[in-house]
């Protein structure tokens, strides 16, 4: 009797034994076949506008490269054959509450460089301010399957700093450099800015600043004399685009200048325009000039009149007055279009100086081959800097100049890293031209 019931104890013993390592088994199955990440941790962004919070954890410990080997491998074998990693990423819950219902809200991919500290960091973004979050993260296997979570953390509230500078982590210390867009951005504008206010600054104190000769505004006395000598009229066409167009305000601009030196050699200038407000401008700027010159009873307003904003009527208009008339100066300053090669061989049959000048690349190449002179895309904007002098004016035009030196400088330095990530296949090259390109130049 007593050994049936020490038999049946150890039936018992054994049945519960393999009910607990069913249920071990069962448990291992359903947390993967990779090994939980370790040491997770969460804080709040620093310099942010309170938004974002950064989740850390460890690799999981089955997390590994594929080596060289392996990746030559795989360029080459069948796709049954393919060798994969044994983590495929890692799925990222958040919740509101410490036992609330977690949310998979993203999933992280490892980088190769974070191998070599194996911590990964993630940053969450778009979160709502002053609010608590949770959070746990869970390695996915290559199969699909996932590994037990690890966590929860928290709570972590996002706080808004003094200054939104948005600095991304250095993923594990893969990337020192990466320490945020609008940093970069904020010492790429305290230094042009800086530089403008320097060189206002010293035009203001009567101090030379050096401006290069722009051949085609240098040209404007020539023109001018010329339509004198020959007592010819003056030409001046401010483009076919409204005054809403900032090229039609720089060729006004320049109409200050030729109506001034025109005023002073007694020259008629003519200005026929296609849109009212545009002649509504070109009216006062001419008057003004005249003023400015001493002579305003020389001034004529009928001279400067509205055509037509139908494109190829005002140019059909233009081009039989210029036959007719055969102006001795010829002034196309602002936004042209297929009409710029009609006025410029017009202008050439005509034997008249021309100056022209536009910021639309692709009617440059007209201007440039019947034109005597062109101001080439900046040179046009330039040009109220170079015909005022003013102060102001050329401290902006020197402080910009700066600002294209910094800009040229990125670009070549960025060209430059990724050729030589390329070459050699460097982390250190690679992470410095991702650097350039994500935070610098654009």
């Amino acid at each position: 009797m007593m050994i049936m019931i020490s038999m049946m104890r150890m039936i018992r013993i054994l049945t519960a034994a393999l009910l607990a390592a069913t249920v071990c088994s069962a448990a291992t199955a359903q947390s993967g076949a990779v090994a939980p990440a370790d040491n997770l941790s969460a804080r709040d962004h620093p310099l942010d506008d309170g938004t974002r919070i950064d989740l850390t954890w460890d690799l999981s410990p089955d997390d590994k490269p594929l080596t060289d080997d392996q990746v030559e491998a795989n360029a080459s074998a069948e796709p049954q054959a393919i060798v994969v990693k044994p983590v495929s990423h890692y799925k990222l819950l958040r919740s509101s509450e410490l036992n609330g219902k977690y949310v998979a809200v993203g999933q992280a991919v490892v980088d190769k460089w974070i191998y070599k500290t194996r911590v990964m960091t993630f940053t969450f973004e778009k979160l709502e301010r002053g609010e608590d979050y949770f959070f746990k993260v869970v390695a996915v296997g290559s199969d699909g399957a996932e590994s037990a979570k690890a966590g929860p953390v928290g709570p972590v509230r996002p706080v808004r700093q003094w200054f939104d500078g948005h600095p991304a982590l250095t993923r594990g210390g893969g990337n020192p450099l990466r320490v945020g867009g609008r940093f970069w951005m904020m010492v790429i504008t305290v230094t042009l800015c800086g530089a403008v206010i320097f060189w206002i600054d010293r035009a203001r104190r009567g101090k030379p600043v050096r401006v290069r000769k722009i051949a085609g505004l240098e040209a404007v006395e020539e023109a001018v004399g010329r339509a004198t000598e020959m007592g010819r009229s003056v030409l001046f066409i401010p483009g076919i685009q409204d005054m809403n167009e900032i090229q039609t305000i720089a060729g006004m601009i320049v109409l200050a200048r030729v109506a001034k030196t025109a005023a002073e050699y007694d020259a008629k200038v003519e200005v026929p325009t296609a849109w009212a407000l545009v002649m509504a401008t070109a009216r006062e700027t001419v008057q003004a000039a005249f003023l400015e010159a001493g002579r305003p009873e020389a001034y004529n307003e009928d001279l400067i009149y509205y055509v037509t904003n139908e494109q190829f009527g005002y140019v059909a208009y233009l081009q039989g007055m210029m036959v007719r008339e055969k102006p001795a100066a010829c002034f196309y300053m602002g936004s042209f279009y297929a009409e710029s090669l009609i006025l410029a061989e017009t202008g050439n049959s005509i034997g008249a100086i021309q100056i022209a000048g536009t910021a639309n690349p692709a009617q440059l190449p007209f201007f440039v081959a019947a034109c005597d002179y062109t101001l080439i895309g900046e040179e046009f904007f330039a040009a109220s800097a170079y015909l005022s002098g003013s102060p102001e004016q050329l401290g902006s035009l020197k402080g910009q100049d700066l600002g294209k030196v910094v800009v040229a400088i990125g670009l070549l330095f960025g060209v430059l890293f990724v050729t030589l990530a390329t070459l050699t296949g460097s982390e250190t090259f690679e992470q410095i031209a991702n650097f350039i390109k994500e935070y610098v130049t654009a």
